[in-house]
């Protein structure tokens, strides 16, 4: 795609978020046919999504899981971009009305306290020397898509199709925790709905951000300082509407939640 096209695509993706017009499909013509393609569409989309004082502070991880990387015709994860305008602390509430899906993902994410090398591949270990703190979540997804299966490149384009993202309180003191067997419950108004495990995401969390920091290296984009990931829904996902309030609870590391109006 020349350039007049990614921006095009990027504006018909900001005109359906703005609108919450739903399609099938991106226009034949401004679909992107790489990864790359899409990811370029993603930039500029982020771009046009920022408000002025808006800033990027970090990844989301998508496709994490087996499930969906067979639903969306991908053999691998794919990243999104987090913004400081649709990020909030636990125990927000937020109207329902303002998105077109609230699918709730339980997600453990991590604050790097260190930049990133993109010179060489990592490992857990040598990822988690980078990392600071682990933070509960819970990734709000949202498409305009009639289904989130369209396919890879389309979500990619769009943000990997996300919505908001809600952060506990972050947890220095993790080095000891089994993140792989931590049990993860999700609760809507009090009652028990879906459970997991750390272990559903590529079998650990720390997996997903070695596969973040040598994807981005490839790409020329390192991790730094500061910035927040978030891995990847760790349970079965339900999506929630006005008058829910959900709780996501972490095994040894503590909580989010949020509340629909």
């Amino acid at each position: 795609m020349d350039d007049r096209r990614l921006r095009a695509a990027a504006d018909e993706l900001l005109e359906m978020r703005r609108t919450q017009r739903v399609e099938p499909d991106l226009p034949s013509a401004l679909r992107p046919t790489t990864l790359d393609e899409a990811y370029a569409v993603q930039d500029l989309l982020v771009d046009g999504l920022l408000p002025d004082d808006g800033r990027r502070i970090g990844y989301k991880v998508a496709c994490t899981s087996e499930i969906a990387q067979d639903a969306l015709r991908i053999d691998g994860p794919l990243f999104g971009r987090l913004l400081s305008h649709t990020t909030s602390p636990s125990g927000v509430t937020l109207a329902a009305d303002g998105f077109v899906h609230r699918v709730i993902e339980a997600e453990f994410g991590f604050r790097i306290g260190s930049d990133v090398s993109i010179t060489s591949r990592h490992t857990r270990d040598s990822i988690a020397a980078h990392i600071d703190a682990v933070i509960p979540a819970i990734e709000i997804v949202d498409y305009r898509y009639e289904s989130w299966t369209v396919g890879a490149l389309p979500v990619a384009a769009d943000n990997a199709i996300h919505g908001w993202w809600v952060r506990g309180d972050p947890v220095t003191e993790w080095r000891h925790l089994d993140l792989g067997a931590a049990s993860v419950e999700v609760r809507r108004n009090d009652e028990v709905v879906t459970s997991g495990s750390g272990s559903a995401v590529l079998g650990h969390p720390l997996t997903v951000m070695v596969w973040l920091a040598d994807e981005l290296a490839r790409r020329g984009r390192p991790l730094v300082a500061g910035d927040v990931v978030t891995t990847g829904v760790t349970t079965e996902v339900f999506e929630a509407a006005a008058g829910d309030h959900v709780e996501a609870v972490f095994e040894g590391v503590g909580s989010a939640e949020i509340s629909m109006v």
